[in-house]
């Protein structure tokens, strides 16, 4: 600063100084600058001087009235020049620094319609962002869980009757099964089996508890209980040969053993299958905030959960009561302390299953992408299903159609249904039909009509049968069995002759109830015929008369 004014003594009495700052004071009679002409943005005002900047903390320009504009520091870059024989040198402004100055600059100048379309665009790419993250997560995470494979004719709207197979196809049968999982002594044991089974056409449903006990035949011609049937037949393949693709070969065994298993117990077609083990039954309970229930009968009971890595003090009044996942899983696991056991068992699971339910839909689960990321994340490798997206979604839209007065609880050893007892079967404590081993006709008979045919309980035709032949009681045990399926049959009796060597078929509705006929001509093989053999044959209010032949 010394060797500054050395070299400018001639002009000094032109400038001060405050607090090291040099500012410029013009000499009387000088000519005062025309504010009105254009100055450049980095020379200094001759009105508006360095020393018009006050300084407390920082700098601040100091703007007298009319005169010029204030001084900012961007202005300082570079050579100010404000008179001839002075120049100030100061540092060089940064190309980032000019970049943000001209933005700045350009920003203030905006209206305020303009800046609220650049930030709302600015917000709308972000959340398209977003979105297309979660769906791109979704859709990854929705076909590995969601691997398909699975078939229900009845899912389709206005359904082709060529597509149904038989009785109960006309209905959605979904095979749920529970298990402990990794970490859990007997890991593939599945202690929870229940058939969801839906109406697409009536918009109901069912839960079936299976118990986990049942004594079953297996593929060795032995028995064992039907909560083994899965992890027997996986582990045989994982025990055998090495080949290609052996987990999934396994647990497709696995799910086939146990689908035909209970569908030749049952009587009823299983379309899809779900294997649920406890993690993911907590987690989707805590994702979608809990469940809640009406506690008919309390219970209180101690018990270890490994998910937790200790006693868990499960106690549950009478009353409206609130589940979080830990509170759910302990109550659907109790049984220990319950009058009937596994029974009882069976009933609270199928509750907290319908409030699981009506919370997913309470909440718009499927169309909140956030939530489906959630229960994805809940589920990860902790599920498995031969469902697919299609069918996951038609079930969703059928689903929200009926609440949960609709959905009907249906077990085996619910009063006044008693169709199973617990016996001892080789030192073994199991459950059995109440109509011996392996006689499974009555419960078959209850669980089809409980659960009858969507288009035969909608169409309702009314079908008599007459034995056409010599065999004694032939038309009563053909009558029989289709009850058994939920068909409506009125008289059954005796052909006007015996000589028929062949069952005949009239369809009297001529193609309107078109369920019904395809179904009975699967069953018994026949082409449906629209007129009566003989005028002998008094049809009365019948839909379908079937005449039985050799």
């Amino acid at each position: 600063m010394d060797n500054f004014r050395n070299k400018h003594k001639a002009g000094a009495s032109r400038f001060r100084t405050v607090d090291g700052i040099i500012s410029y004071r013009p000499v009387q009679g000088s000519k005062p600058s025309d504010s009105s002409k254009p100055r450049h943005p980095q020379t200094l005002n001759t009105d508006s001087p360095l020393g018009n900047f006050r300084q407390t903390e920082g700098f601040h320009a100091y703007k007298q009235g009319n005169i010029g504009t204030p001084v900012t520091p961007g202005q300082l870059a570079g050579k100010v020049s404000n008179r001839p024989g002075m120049t100030i040198d100061l540092p060089e402004e940064g190309k980032h620094a000019k970049k943000a100055k001209k933005k700045r600059g350009r920003w203030s100048n905006w209206s305020w319609r303009k800046r609220l379309m650049v930030s709302s665009s600015g917000i709308l790419i972000l959340l398209v962002a977003v979105v297309g993250f979660l769906f791109a997560k979704g859709y990854i995470k929705l076909h590995n869980v969601l691997r398909g494979g699975g078939g229900a004719a009845a899912l389709q709207k206005n359904v082709d009757p060529n597509r149904l197979r038989g009785e109960g196809d006309g209905r959605v049968n979904i095979l749920m099964l529970g298990r402990g999982g990794d970490g859990h002594a007997g890991p593939d044991l599945t202690d929870t089996i229940l058939v969801a089974s839906i109406d697409p056409v009536q918009k109901e449903a069912a839960l079936l508890s299976i118990p986990r006990d049942l004594y079953v035949k297996n593929s060795y011609g032995g028995h064992v209980k039907i909560n083994e049937i899965y992890a027997d037949a996986k582990y045989a393949v994982l025990n055998g040969r090495k080949i290609p693709n052996q987990k999934q070969a396994a647990e497709d065994a696995g799910f086939k053993a146990i689908e035909s298993t209970v569908s030749a117990t049952m009587g009823i077609p299983i379309h899809y299958h779900v294997l649920v083990d406890f993690k993911a039954f907590r987690d989707a309970v805590n994702t979608v905030g809990g469940v809640d229930l009406n506690v008919t009968t309390s219970l209180y009971e101690v018990q270890w959960l490994e998910d937790i890595h200790r006693n868990y003090v499960l106690n549950v009044p009478v009353g409206h009561q609130h589940f979080d996942g830990v509170r759910a899983l302990a109550y659907a696991r109790s049984r220990h302390t319950s009058p009937r056991g596994d029974f009882d068992r069976t009933e609270r699971q199928r509750a907290l299953l319908v409030a699981l339910k009506e919370k997913v839909f309470s909440l718009g689960t499927y169309s909140n992408p956030v939530k489906i990321s959630q229960l994805l994340d809940a589920f990860g490798n902790h599920v498995e299903t031969n469902l697919s997206t299609k069918d996951v979604q038609r079930l969703y839209e059928i689903g929200k159609e009926f609440n949960s007065s609709k959905v009907q609880s249906v077990g085996l050893a619910d009063p006044p249904n008693n169709y199973v007892k617990t016996a001892f079967m080789n030192g073994l404590s199991v459950v059995i039909p109440t109509a011996g081993l392996d006689d499974y006709s009555k419960i078959q008979s209850y669980v089809r009509n409980t659960l009858k045919d969507s288009f035969i309980k909608n169409e309702n035709a009314n079908i008599t049968v007459l034995n056409g032949t010599n065999v004694p009681g032939l038309a009563t045990q053909k009558a029989n069995e289709l009850k058994s399926y939920g068909y409506n049959v009125g008289t059954v009796g005796d052909a006007p002759t015996k000589n028929y060597k062949k069952t005949i078929l009239v369809d009297l509705t001529k193609g309107v109830k078109k369920y019904t006929k395809h179904y009975l001509e699967l069953r018994f093989g026949v082409t449906a015929v629209t007129k009566l053999p003989t005028s002998a044959i008094s049809p009365g209010s019948a839909d379908f008369v079937i005449i039985l032949g050799q």
